[in-house]
């Protein structure tokens, strides 16, 4: 553990006008703050932040993260308050303390439904002050160091997996390379001690019968590059074994047929250096094709800046190497911790934080704290891929990422009303995968929606958090249509007229706020027509014992203008059109079901409330599913389709239910119209030679 002088010396020789005083009264307070508390490991538990703020003197951060540091857990583990905090250190302090507070109670992320405001004010407070992560980051680091100390294994492996699922790919995201890599191993040994002991045993019995290959492959990059006459630094080793593992997991391999687990750093003077030694690796050993990423034109989203290649060496081994110069290597190993500089007083770093705005919106999003988890580790952990817009703008995105990805990170709103995409220069579909350096132009039209079927494509949690916070919004907004109808039917039922008063004290009465949480109530069959009625008007249904005598629904609910799919079901049993009779069966918790009068699936529903519903005037459109019998021979398929292209009716769905020769039967799904436009079709298709017989089912 540090002593309280030498951690002032590190501070003070890299900050010499620090405030030696405050930092004294920092590391002493505390002391006195967490007194006789113990770690697991035995050690005074005031050792833990001491150690925290030694690793931020590493990074030369400025004395208030070395007091934040020191500070992090006296308000959460002591009776310190943020109040005490600042009186003593001051405003900045505090906050940072703050911050540095709210994420430790993400760590109960899946028990805790309390887990996603507090995430989202930890968001705000990093996306304000990157310290707050730097500081959490190695509190996390430290404590993964001595988890080995920790007796329950349950506890070892929950702790480990936040590290794994949560603080590695925050220290990846901000670029501080070297946390992630220890956090990951240290999480590795705890998640798959076996995967883990047996690939360090194959890296040591690799090693040991080498006989010094790393170097000796180290020297041979470096003497080919200094007869180029460049001045370089070469190291080498061995892969990561988490890196390893996590290979052989995507690639369905084993540990011998992993080629490259051997990697080599070179160090350049200039950015002209690390091409040109590149071009001179290129042509002493061969390259392997699809493995050169230039990291240096395109940095990644945390500022990483690097030439990556692999080569294959003699014997047919595979090596990494990657270029850089002096300053991106301090830069990818430290990140914004790197750009930190004490000497520039209040000055933010210079680092790409954008993404903490969309992980923001992402939190806002989030319906409950599992949907939240998914989504920020969708926002701050995958490869990336570089797609550029018509006017050159470059953004990265996850593999896999599709146009709508793509209009969403650019701007929410633009990926709300995007209809269509140009993938250079090409009409595509919006579900089409996006490839490396693809110039995407997003067709939009003002009047457009997200659409639930794109959640089945999206892969940035913007995407699906925006997409799924519109369905929603939208969802509500037609429950609470019907709903109103639905309430407007139930007061015409009542004795006496229904007012503005009556409505507010049914709210009262029925616990509620707005009268837009009644309609959703109502809408989802979570209140009965009887409760509505009593808390409308008290004692109208007392005397009603008997379910029959209650009265009964007056006049038919009009679904026209409602989306199906919203507040309304089209039943896929019977796939009602306009101008069918139609009846709706209404469950708790969820929307209307729409069969129609003649279903036979409606003897299931003895269990549910049962509407008396209307298309209204003018509706139109739905899905019909028709049955046509096709005679076996060239063409007749087509005959079927310029019967439907003529009748205006789009197919959606085409099955093949039965081969019987000479005949063939489909199940066709059409968009039409109303039921006049399904008979019409239907007698079309009768009419054809083509057809031996056409029904809808």
């Amino acid at each position: 553990m540090l002593r309280q002088y030498e951690l002032v010396e590190r501070v003070k020789e890299y900050a010499p006008e620090a405030d030696e005083a405050l930092l004294n009264r920092a590391y002493v307070y505390t002391v006195q703050k967490h007194g006789s508390q113990k770690r697991a490991s035995g050690d005074p538990y005031f050792s833990h932040p001491v150690e925290v703020a030694g690793l931020m003197t590493e990074l030369k951060l400025d004395q208030q993260t070395i007091i934040t540091a020191l500070l992090h857990d006296t308000v959460e583990d002591t009776l310190a308050t943020i109040d005490d905090v600042e009186r003593n250190f001051g405003k900045d302090v505090a906050r940072l303390v703050d911050g540095v507070t709210k994420l430790s109670k993400i760590e109960t992320l899946t028990e805790n439904e309390r887990a996603a405001e507090n995430l989202r004010k930890f968001f705000l407070a990093m996306s304000e002050d990157l310290r707050v992560l730097l500081v959490k980051l190695a509190d996390r680091l430290h404590n993964m160091r001595t988890l080995h100390f920790i007796k329950s294994p349950d506890k070892r492996q929950r702790i480990a997996r936040e590290t794994m699922d949560i603080y590695a790919p925050l220290a990846e995201r901000v670029g501080m390379y070297e946390y992630m890599r220890e956090m990951q191993l240290l999480a590795f040994e705890q998640l798959e001690p076996e995967a883990y002991a047996t690939i360090t045993g194959r890296l040591a019995q690799i090693r040991s019968q080498d006989g010094g290959q790393v170097d000796a492959l180290a020297f041979a990059i470096k003497q080919a590059l200094a007869e180029a006459g460049l001045n370089v630094e070469v190291s080498g080793r061995e892969k990561h074994p988490y890196s390893i593992w996590k290979k052989m997991a995507e690639r369905h391999v084993s540990f011998e047929q992993i080629t490259d687990i051997m990697a080599f750093r070179v160090i350049c003077e200039s950015v002209n250096d690390c091409y040109r030694a590149l071009g001179i690796l290129h042509t002493t050993w061969q390259m392997i094709p699809g493995r050169f990423k230039d990291y240096i034109s395109t940095p990644k989203s945390n500022g990483y800046r690097s030439l990556h290649t692999a080569l294959i060496y003699e014997n047919s081994m595979r090596m990494e190497v990657q270029l850089r110069t002096r300053d991106m290597h301090n830069t990818n190993e430290f990140g914004l911790a790197a750009h930190w500089a004490y000497k520039q007083g209040g000055a933010r770093p210079d680092g790409q934080v954008g993404w903490l705005r969309d992980l923001i919106e992402i939190v806002d999003a989030s319906h409950d704290a599992e949907e939240l988890l998914e989504h920020t580790k969708l926002a701050i952990y995958q490869d990336r891929i570089f797609a550029f817009t018509p006017k050159g703008a470059l953004f990265q995105l996850p593999k896999g990422a599709t146009p709508v990805d793509f209009a969403f990170a650019v701007h929410t709103d633009l990926g709300a009303q995007a209809v269509g995409a140009k993938i250079n220069g090409r009409h595509m579909p919006l579900r089409t995968v996006l490839n490396n350096g693809d110039v995407v132009e997003i067709i939009k039209n003002e009047n457009a929606a997200p659409q639930l079927s794109w959640l089945g494509f999206v892969v940035t949690g913007k995407a699906r958090a925006a997409i799924r916070r519109a369905v929603r919004a939208k969802e509500r907004a037609e429950i609470v249509v019907i709903g109103r109808k639905l309430f407007e039917e139930i007061s015409e039922r009542l004795p006496s007229k229904i007012g503005k008063k009556a409505r507010m004290a049914a709210l009262d009465r029925l616990g509620m706020e707005r009268e837009d949480d009644l309609m959703v109530a109502i809408g989802t069959a979570k209140l009965s027509d009887r409760e509505v009625m009593e808390a409308l008007v008290p004692g109208s249904t007392t005397e009603l014992s008997e379910p029959d005598a209650w009265p009964k629904q007056e006049r038919a609910i009009s679904i026209k203008g409602l989306t199906p799919g919203m507040a309304f079901q089209l039943a896929d049993c019977c796939h009602p059109v306009p101008g069918d009779r139609i009846v709706g069966l209404r469950r708790p918790g969820k929307g209307v079901e729409v069969h129609a009068i003649d279903c036979l699936d409606l003897a299931d529903g003895v269990d549910a409330d049962w509407l008396d519903l209307s298309w209204g005037q003018h509706s139109h459109g739905a899905i019909a599913r028709l049955r046509v019998v096709l005679y076996h021979r060239p063409g007749t398929l087509a005959e079927m389709a310029t019967i439907f292209a003529r009748n205006h009716a789009n197919v959606v769905n085409l099955v093949l239910a039965e081969h019987d020769d000479p005949f063939h039967t489909y199940d066709v799904d059409l968009d039409v119209q109303d039921l006049v436009h399904v008979a019409r079709i239907v007698s079309a298709l009768r009419a054809s030679d083509s057809v031996a017989n056409a029904e809808r089912i």
